[in-house]
């Protein structure tokens, strides 16, 4: 993910919209292993470099390092490690027991993992021409699959050791799942994997693998809205909301796909987003966390239909930083909360985390969105938000802060 400072402006206070968050009690608030009571804004007045938890939290929440540069420097010091996104071996001998993490930096980009038991964190892979490692998931065939997020960006699946998780045995380049600048990554028990490419203009993607567990084969498919004309499928900051309704996924040219996945879905006229950054899959529901449009879009898997999930300005307040008004801008990394929940992590400054409530009522926007958690780090953001086997632990990363060798992974548990 890129930093950004973007600060919503006062044109969007004329929508009618409290610009405040609304606060639940302790009786209206949701029930489950992370029932919170929502905080009452973003960490404005509580910045700070020196902090010995990074998260503004809920009553009832312990904060607790898993491993920042004071216990694992992998740049010496000089550059921030850039720690970024997290999974754990999920299935498998000893699931749960290990976090996997990829690096940000430009080159030299590298894998690490912590035994979430001992607390041993290492290196696992690292190589010279690996640029800004993003994307990580692991996968229901049990490997692990990693990206670059930058021009030219390549998904890798490294095969681990069956004996011990914190081995890789071989890595694989997986070109036909597209090369773009991918991030956000989803992988289904069927096989399918969802990929995105983020920049402004960028699309949705799917890939179909010929046999399932076998990425080196298979079609790259890009999400088109229906009804719209070649002019509106083009990325538009001012009509970005328009991109709602019906949709069709387009098989690529696979010649294209492997040199330039962006070049492939221009060629069929695919639906152009504002960066999206992250996929999650919840149930037959794809969200897809598009940063420069403030929103998170639902794709209804069954029914193949795209609709704003949570938008700022419609149900969640325009943020306002310069007025210290807390509110939703732009969203990046998504995880899925063991209610079911979709929580939202912000790239911006005060990097704040969101929890969406489900539709209910079936009108394909979130009934329900609050505020969990805000970055008190005045250089930092959040990323990397996931849960593991722990229903009641959210991990999450601390990027490139003020405070020094803060760069790490934390984790925040419902007491």
């Amino acid at each position: 993910m890129r930093r950004t400072r973007l600060a919503a402006t006062a044109l969007a206070l004329g929508l009618g919209l409290p610009l405040g968050l609304a606060t639940a009690g302790p009786a209206a608030a949701a029930a489950g292993p992370m029932a919170f009571e929502p905080i009452k804004g973003s960490a404005y007045d509580q910045v700070t470099p020196d902090w010995s938890e990074p998260l503004v939290a809920p009553e009832g929440f312990t904060q607790k390092l898993v491993a920042d540069e004071t216990v694992l420097d992998i740049y010496g010091g000089t550059t921030d490690d850039l720690t970024d996104m997290n999974t754990v071996n999920e299935t498998g001998p000893q699931a749960g027991r290990y976090l996997y993490r990829t690096h940000e930096v430009g080159s030299n980009g590298s894998l690490s993992v912590v035994d979430l038991k001992t607390g041993e964190t290492k290196v696992i892979a690292q190589r010279a021409d690996w640029s800004r490692l993003d994307g990580l998931r692991w996968t229901p065939w049990g490997t692990l699959l990693f990206a670059e997020e930058t021009n030219g960006g390549r998904l890798f699946e490294a095969f681990l050791d069956s004996e011990d998780p914190t081995k890789i045995t071989r890595i694989e380049e997986r070109r036909k799942a597209g090369i773009l600048r991918h991030e956000g990554i989803e992988a289904l028990a069927d096989g399918t994997v969802f990929v995105i490419d983020e920049l402004n203009g960028g699309s949705i993607y799917k890939f179909v693998p010929t046999k399932r567990g076998d990425l080196s084969d298979g079609r790259l498919y890009a999400l088109k809205i229906k009804g719209l004309s070649g002019a509106e499928q083009k990325w538009n900051s001012a009509t970005y909301d328009k991109k709602v309704g019906a949709f069709e996924w387009v098989a690529l040219d696979m010649d294209k796909v492997v040199v330039d996945a962006d070049a492939a879905s221009n060629a069929v006229n695919a639906t152009e987003f504002g960066r999206p950054e992250d996929v999650e899959v919840i149930g037959d529901t794809l969200y897809v966390a598009n940063t420069s449009e403030d929103r998170v879009v639902a794709v209804d898997l069954n029914k193949n239909v795209l609709t704003s999930f949570v938008e700022a300005g419609k149900n969640v307040p325009v943020e306002n930083a310069g007025a210290k008004v807390t509110g939703f801008n732009s969203p990046d990394n998504l995880a899925q909360g063991p209610d079911g929940r979709l929580w939202i992590v912000e790239d911006n400054y005060l990097s704040d985390i969101y929890v969406a409530g489900k539709d209910n009522d079936k009108d394909g926007t979130a009934d329900k969105v609050e505020l969990f958690g805000s970055l008190k780090d005045p250089g930092a953001e959040i990323s990397g938000i996931y849960f593991g086997k722990d229903p009641k632990s959210l991990f999450f990363n601390v990027q490139h802060p003020d405070k020094p060798k803060a760069d790490g992974t934390w984790k925040i548990t419902r007491r």
